[in-house]
């Protein structure tokens, strides 16, 4: 994958992630969900070497591994889109 391609895929992460916020979802899960954000926005607005990247999208993959549900469906939908996307970025 290119740098563009690349920087695309982190900021639609990052998208996914912070949609989130506008919705009511668990607080167990928002907690999560916050960190990964994070995580993410840090991604999209930073020009970081590709390991660093790879291990900070690793951490994001891992934060999102303990949603098992927020409590609404289209959060959890984004949530599943931004599982995705950090999938596609480690392939």
């Amino acid at each position: 994958m290119d740098d563009a391609e690349r920087d695309r895929r982190l900021a639609a992460l990052h998208d996914a992630l912070a949609a989130t916020a506008e919705l009511p979802v668990e607080r167990n899960a928002a907690r999560w969900i916050g960190e990964a954000e994070a995580v993410a926005a840090d991604l999209a607005e930073s020009d970081l070497p590709v390991s660093t990247v790879e291990e900070r999208v690793g951490h994001v993959r891992d934060l999102l591994a303990e949603v098992d549900g927020s409590g609404h469906p289209e959060a959890d939908d984004r949530i599943q889109r931004a599982r995705e996307l950090a999938d596609r970025i480690l392939a």
